[in-house]
């Protein structure tokens, strides 16, 4: 897997939506089309804006890996031996998961401070273990949702639309 490094991948990686949430972390992710030609047309409008974020990535073929990029805001771990304890540990397991995960580019964001009071020390083996417990739920969320049958979520949006475009159309039937 390999790692996000410039602000534009990140940003554009966290455009595609959260796929996944904890109670301190999010993942984001988005996906990358094969079909993308490796070298887009040249020209004024020859980059549609649909391949711009595809575009940062270098996607070339489906053998091309994913993508991860770890956040650890100071807001949330005031100490930069927390943060980095955060990104190793997303790093380590976005590798382990990396076989399972769909080819994309993944943000996994810290979104929650860490309780100082329960956790003392800035590296303590408990963090460490919490942080990790909470990661492996994460990618693990991500790769479930990934293998549910596609059919079956817009199915059901789909009946519920179904459902409130029905009681609009009795609402107007009804004087």
């Amino acid at each position: 897997m390999q790692r996000l490094k410039t602000r534009p991948q990140f940003q554009a990686a966290m455009a595609g939506g959260i796929v996944s949430r904890t109670p301190h972390f999010a993942l984001h992710r988005l996906v990358l089309d094969v079909d993308v030609p490796q070298t887009p047309p040249s020209g004024p409008g020859g980059l549609p804006s649909v391949q711009a974020p595809q575009a940062l990535f270098g996607v070339v073929s489906a053998e091309s890996g994913s993508w991860l990029g770890a956040m650890a805001p100071k807001r949330w771990a005031k100490r930069s031996v927390t943060r980095h304890a955060i990104q190793r540990q997303v790093y380590v397991l976005g590798d382990e998961y990396a076989p399972q995960l769909a080819r994309a580019a993944y943000v996994v964001r810290l979104r929650a401070t860490f309780d100082r009071k329960q956790f003392i020390s800035a590296t303590s083996e408990p963090l460490k273990q919490a942080i990790r417990a909470e990661l492996q739920q994460l990618f693990a969320y991500a790769v479930r949702r990934q293998c549910a049958p596609a059919a079956a979520r817009p199915a059901a949006a789909t009946g519920a639309m179904a459902t409130v475009a029905a009681k609009a159309a009795a609402e107007k039937a009804a004087p």
